[in-house]
């Protein structure tokens, strides 16, 4: 088949999981996933007969296509297998960080009335109490599940079929029980148009909504990103799978993009910065993408140009990374980082310095992917001058199809979407990144939305109001650092104890503040609202005082 004929026939997949058959077609026997720390070896024809057998098996247990299945597991075999068989199925798929407390698992369960979760030993007591929960929530008529249906059923990895008898957890299954003994037959559904993903994320509101990610939108990426030259990917490389797959950049830009070049997706389950060295040497990775905060970590260690000596490419993504620690890194070790920009909402690659004719500077992102358009736009609706910076838009065929449920807040009639992030052009169509309309913080490329965790603090008994903004971080980027004004009477070291417990128990990890400051009174704006451009204001006073 020539490149050609190739291109056309994969312009032509409708659906994201027939990429795995041209996958079998070519190289059946060629490994498609490898396990670290196992070793373990899946190949093409092994991985494509899982995901055939599992959505059989999805489909005898009564899902029917548009249904929803949530997926909250670590970077492992089943998680690939899960994701593509609900696709075959022609199932929607509904990725969950695997580090959310039960409360978030909960909110996204109900919001997206998924009606099955399928969750591993690291997961299961979180899911079981998210769906516990959700049953409470039910009984007491709260309408929390959308379409009617109750609380959706759990399917565990590591369960054996007859692991779960009489007193087991109402609908709960093992997760092996769903692979049918022979593979579904027939082809995907064919409507591109079709939902794929839901991905909850902070978008421009303040609550996570899920951004509803249809096949057209995932495949319209990865062909974008492929047309980009030098490739980022290609057959012959090991790409590592260390960026969590529930997120959107591990998701479609890694697992996605190694699917449609038939690359071997090394994962990882949990980033170790010293380990994962390890990892890069023992499995001879190539291309190796990652976030901001690693280059962070590695910075500290011993033998890293050594241990990257078979590595071609670094990809960074998810959030912006320094300057300094970008031309730092490639010193060291003399491997390029090419960096990009994207959106949950754009499936998500949208630039790509690799797609530029000429290396850009160290604090650019690149130019729009093939296929992607960019432009810019002031608070007057006027496009600035040449040079200066606006709001950036971006339309392209890999755009989100709105929020869930009813698409609300998606491209306009000529297909423009707003992002809430700032920056400008230069004379190349090269974007610089300036700054974000959004009070979006980032932390890890993991993105926290102030309100959400405002509205946890102010829960805590003595807490009268509670402002929460992002603050540079070596490691992670960003921060999360709370401004809280305690109730009169009320004992500060008490109630800040109460609230660091509570957002522990009521938040991930990575949105959790790291720090907490009381204040007397928070500064607030002529109409009433928290002026946190003065609180920015004051950190910078205090990292410049640091300075000095």
């Amino acid at each position: 088949m020539t490149a050609a004929a190739l291109c056309q026939t994969r312009s032509m997949v409708a659906n994201l999981a027939a990429l795995l058959d041209d996958a079998v077609a070519r190289t059946p026997d060629s490994p498609a996933l490898v396990e670290a720390g196992t070793g373990a070896v899946t190949t093409w024809s092994a991985l494509a007969d899982a995901v055939g057998r599992s959505a059989r098996g999805l489909v005898e247990a009564g899902l029917v296509a548009g249904h929803r299945v949530a997926l909250c597991l670590g970077n492992t075999p089943d998680f690939v297998v899960a994701y593509l068989a609900a696709l075959r199925a022609g199932l929607v798929v509904v990725p969950i960080n695997p580090r959310a407390t039960a409360t978030e698992v909960g909110r996204m369960l109900g919001d997206s009335g998924s009606r099955l979760v399928v969750a591993e030993a690291a997961t299961a007591a979180t899911v079981r109490a998210a769906v516990a929960g959700l049953a409470e929530a039910i009984a007491a008529g709260d309408e929390r599940v959308r379409d009617g249906v109750g609380p959706p059923g759990v399917a565990l990895t590591d369960s054996e079929p007859e692991s779960r008898g009489p007193g087991g957890p109402d609908g709960e299954r093992a997760w092996s029980a769903f692979r049918a003994d022979a593979p579904l037959e027939g082809p995907p559904p064919q409507d591109p148009e079709t939902l794929a993903v839901l991905l909850y994320t902070s978008g421009t509101s303040g609550r996570p909504r899920g951004a509803m990610l249809s096949h057209r939108a995932l495949l319209a990426n990865l062909e974008q990103t492929a047309a980009v030259e030098p490739p980022l990917l290609t057959a012959d490389d090991r790409v590592l799978a260390v960026l969590p797959l529930f997120h959107i950049y591990g998701l479609n830009a890694v697992l996605g993009s190694a699917l449609r070049e038939r690359a071997t997706v090394v994962l990882v389950r949990h980033f170790d910065p010293d380990s994962c060295l390890d990892v890069v040497a023992e499995h001879g990775v190539t291309v190796l993408p990652v976030a901001p905060p690693v280059f962070g970590y590695w910075r500290t260690l011993d033998r890293v140009a050594e241990r990257l000596t078979g590595v071609r490419l670094v990809l960074s993504g998810s959030a912006p990374l320094a300057p300094e620690v970008l031309t730092e890194f490639e010193e060291r070790t003399g491997v390029p980082v090419h960096q990009g920009y994207g959106l949950t909402e754009a499936a998500p690659v949208v630039t790509s310095t690799l797609a530029a004719a000429e290396r850009p500077p160290a604090h650019a992102v690149g130019p729009a992917l093939p296929g992607v358009e960019i432009a810019l736009r002031e608070e007057t609706g006027e496009a600035p001058e040449p040079g200066d910076p606006g709001e950036i838009l971006i339309r392209g065929a890999n755009l989100f199809s709105g929020y869930w449920p009813d698409g609300s807040d998606g491209p306009d009639a000529e297909g423009w979407w707003a992002t809430g992030d700032v920056g400008y052009l230069d004379a190349d169509g090269v974007l610089h990144l300036v700054d974000r309309l959004k009070e979006l913080v980032i932390v890890s490329g993991f993105n926290v939305y102030p309100s959400e965790v405002e509205e946890v603090l102010v829960e805590v008994d003595g807490v009268a109001e509670a402002a929460v903004l992002g603050v540079p971080d070596e490691e992670t980027g960003e921060a999360v650092r709370a401004y809280v004004r305690v109730e009169d009477g009320r004992d500060p070291a008490q109630v800040l104890a109460a609230a660091r417990a509570y957002a522990e128990e009521r938040l991930a990890r990575f949105k959790q503040p790291n720090a907490y400051e009381v204040v007397a009174e928070l500064p607030r704006t002529p109409t009433g609202k928290i002026a946190k451009g003065r609180l920015r204001a004051a950190i910078r006073r205090q990292q410049l005082d640091l300075l000095a």
